[in-house]
């Protein structure tokens, strides 16, 4: 620990949380939206998917009377492309504008700060059908959709995330559908479409600070440290090579408009190196950003991988860690506790993480995911004793205190979710948020608004500003 005398949380600190559209929104296909590539997903064709999940766009009035009831300073929720241009080029639906117009009001009615994801995972299906973030036409089409959302609601939003946990749509492409099935080289497409996403957020960047100048913006990967299993030389090389792909090439990108020189000589080991056209470096280093937003769940363990030899696999890191032969496998660390879908829990590795990116980047830094999915159930008195999260939440945030003690710029806390929604892979029944909705994975029931246990917690943390703990 080594400090004697915590320093507090700054006074303007952004305690809020976070959702995302697709998640938390439903409505999928009413008032011209258009579909996306989550929309097309292979989901059950019951009710229970992406199609309403907490039905947020019928009910935001009631959730932001939440938020506020808590406290938030901030809400950091995402814009689905697909309600503001249904294509993704082309006509733009006023009733999208409308609704994000209204949300974005509400918040301000109450002095939440809005924070907004400007894509979360959800690419128009018709750019998807024409080769998706592979083709190079993604990259002004998403360029243009920055534009109007800049146009829009630019008089308002002064803080914009670009792209959401790009780093895990290219590691876990095929989880994710950016990977083509008849590909002759997926892996290479995959770090094509990673420069295209890139090319994108620069262009985005550079665009808001000329739009705006006195609005900020930033990526918001999912970052983690990773730790080698043993002291062995060889073990920090694996260690180094990992953080080198899953982390830094991404921040490196957006911070300094250059390929970090490893994950470079791994892609051209793979044979994987996207092409790069005339002028993409210039346009990638005139996109600066003003501060970094990362999502933290877990921390990534990994040993050395000999040649020959199988690579294994983690379930540390937020998805499973796949080994690479000769570069890194997956090991588990024996000095966490997991959670109930297997992730492991490490407060103190979020210090790291947060000393890490801080002391590489000196940036300022807010944190837009962190928390912890479970079976949440009714009480019979109604209530919903979800102390197992007050808990990790609470244990987090006794690190984050120390990281800003340690000197790091933190600046706001938006843990994953504000309320109940539909898990990305596990549905509806694996539970991360303040607020309960009642439903279930086949029955909509009446959903419900219910504050459980950290609800009250956590409005109590904030009123004292992380005081209170």
């Amino acid at each position: 620990m080594f400090h004697k005398n915590l320093k507090p949380f700054p006074n303007d600190f952004f305690w809020g949380a976070s959702t995302s559209a697709y998640q938390v929104e439903g409505a999928w296909n009413e008032d011209g939206k258009g579909l996306s590539v989550m929309d097309m997903g292979k989901h059950p064709e019951d009710v229970t998917d992406f199609k309403v999940t907490s039905d947020h766009y019928h009910n935001y009035k009631e959730d932001i009377a939440l938020f506020a009831e808590m406290g938030f300073k901030a809400y950091r929720f995402s814009i689905a492309w697909t309600r503001i241009i249904p294509n993704g080029t082309g006509e733009i639906n006023p009733k999208g504008i409308e609704f994000y117009n209204n949300l974005i009001n509400e918040l301000i009615k109450y002095k939440i700060e809005p924070i907004v994801t400007m894509y979360h995972f959800d690419l128009p299906y018709e750019l998807q059908k024409k080769g998706g973030w592979g083709n190079r036409e993604t990259v002004e089409a998403f360029a243009n959709y920055s534009k109007v959302l800049f146009e829009n609601f630019g008089d308002r939003v002064k803080y914009w995330l670009t792209i959401n946990e790009q780093n895990m749509m290219i590691l876990h492409g095929s989880a994710l559908g950016l990977v083509s099935n008849d590909s002759a080289n997926p892996m290479k497409d995959l770090y094509q479409s990673n420069h295209h996403m890139l090319l994108a957020q620069a262009k985005a960047m550079k665009l808001c600070h000329e739009m705006f100048p006195n609005a900020k913006i930033g990526p918001a990967p999912n970052i983690s440290t990773v730790y080698p299993a043993s002291s062995k030389p060889e073990d920090i090389t694996a260690s180094q090579n990992w953080n080198a792909i899953r982390n830094w090439l991404y921040l490196d990108m957006a911070v300094y408009g250059r390929y970090n020189n490893i994950a470079w000589s791994y892609l051209e080991e793979k044979n994987a190196l996207p092409d790069i056209s005339e002028g993409d470096m210039e346009i990638l280093a005139s996109g600066k950003p003003d501060f970094i937003a990362f999502n933290y769940y877990s921390t990534a363990t990994v040993e050395a991988s000999i040649i020959g030899e199988k690579a294994g696999n983690s379930v540390g890191d937020q998805q499973i860690v796949i080994g690479d032969e000769g570069v890194y496998k997956g090991a588990s660390n024996p000095n966490l506790q997991k959670t109930e879908f297997g992730w492991e829990i490490d407060p103190i590795g979020f210090r790291n993480t947060l000393r890490d990116i801080y002391e590489r980047y000196a940036l300022p830094l807010i944190v837009t995911e962190n928390g912890l999915g479970a079976f949440d159930k009714i009480e019979e008195d109604g209530t919903i004793k979800d102390d197992y999260r007050i808990d990790f939440i609470r244990k987090h945030l006794e690190q984050a205190q120390l990281a800003i003690t340690d000197g790091v710029k933190l600046f706001g806390y938006c843990p994953w979710s504000a309320i109940d929604l539909v898990s990305t892979h596990q549905g509806c029944s694996k539970r991360y948020g303040f607020i309960y909705v009642n439903r279930e994975e086949f029955d909509l029931k009446d959903l419900k608004r219910i504050r459980k246990n950290s609800f009250f917690w956590y409005k109590k943390l904030i009123a004292t500003n992380g005081n209170e703990m």
